[in-house]
């Protein structure tokens, strides 16, 4: 860092830290070795059981681990235990997982590991649900949804975290109503335009929430009011422009496109030089002369769009090509 002075490592201390590194080496490949021949042998023990939490606590990565820890409760373990010992001990996983996953946010095998525990979760009473089947279940599957929150909270744009957010809500014994799921999307959302991964999940809940009629598709004008915000705020940020294309679909009606066209000229009048508003200009007078043909004026069109492409060209030089595979299908 800068104005840090750095201390030079002595000889005898950089040979001692080797040394450390090679013994850490050496007891890491011993415990592999042990993990792997008592795979291998169709060891199901608590010692074999405990072996893995210690080398999945060094590499998380190893999902041959993984793999023997779940058959290790399968045929183990949870054979001998009531259903409260197998919850506890789903639990304990759960929470060793979380621990793992602060270190490691998107190695793929935890997030798995914690699928499997919560499907796994037996049937009995949760806290302050006594005598409910799904007790334990909505225990741990509210609690997740909570977890996912925390994870969001520290890094907003994890992928993971949010596809594992929709495996969470797609599986939980009571649903979480989608209008909250909407809500909270939008906090993700003014927190950060750039969020891709909110936005992803917005198109979820709303093709959810219209498809069943729980919210009427004419709001979708107040939710392009929103946008606007966004669009307004950062011109140049390609998430923004991506959901306002799914929003106005493929066959919006004139009206639509002429007033969202009008809008992004507008912008583009402020910012000369935001590519995605040249893109979308493009993208929407194409659908007017697809769609909209006999009452536009096609020549006009074709020429603006022409002309857009052309400064495309020199704005953005590496995607030359594609603007000209556009210019030509503009022309057929």
């Amino acid at each position: 860092m800068h104005g840090v002075k750095r201390v030079r490592e002595s000889p005898e201390a950089a040979a001692a830290k080797k040394l450390r590194e090679q013994s850490k080496i050496k007891e890491y490949l011993a415990l592999n070795d042990d993990v792997l021949a008592k795979k291998a042998s169709n060891d199901w023990s608590r010692e074999a059981f405990n072996l893995t939490t210690r080398i999945l606590q060094i590499n998380p990565e190893f999902y041959t681990a993984w793999n023997y820890r779940r058959n290790i409760l399968l045929q183990g373990i949870f054979p001998g235990s009531s259903p409260k010992e197998i919850n506890d001990l789903l639990t304990d996983d759960l929470s060793m997982t979380t621990a793992s996953l602060k270190m490691h946010p998107k190695v793929y095998w935890i997030w798995n590991h914690r699928r499997w525990c919560l499907e796994n979760v037996p049937d009995g009473p949760g806290t302050g649900t006594e005598g409910d089947a799904n007790g334990w279940r909505k225990t741990n599957w509210d609690r997740e949804l909570f977890v996912v929150d925390k994870m969001l909270d520290a890094d907003s744009r994890n992928f993971h975290a949010w596809s594992y957010r929709r495996y969470v809500l797609a599986r939980m014994p009571v649903a979480r109503p989608e209008t909250a799921e909407l809500t909270y999307t939008t906090r993700k959302i003014e927190s950060n335009f750039s969020n891709f991964s909110a936005w992803h999940q917005r198109t979820k809940i709303l093709s959810s929430l219209w498809g069943s009629g729980k919210l009427d598709y004419s709001k979708s004008k107040e939710e392009g009011k929103s946008l606007r915000n966004a669009m307004y705020t950062d011109p140049n940020d390609q998430s923004v422009w991506i959901y306002h294309r799914w929003l106005m679909g493929a066959g919006a009606d004139k009206d639509v496109l002429d007033r969202e066209i009008a809008i992004i000229q507008e912008l583009l009048d402020e910012q000369p030089d935001s590519k995605w508003c040249m893109e979308s200009l493009v993208h929407y007078k194409q659908l007017l002369l697809k769609n909209h043909s006999s009452s536009v004026d096609a020549a006009t069109i074709t020429n603006d769009c022409r002309r857009l492409l052309g400064d495309l060209r020199v704005l953005d030089p590496a995607r030359r090509r594609r603007y000209e595979e556009i210019e030509k299908q503009l022309l057929c």
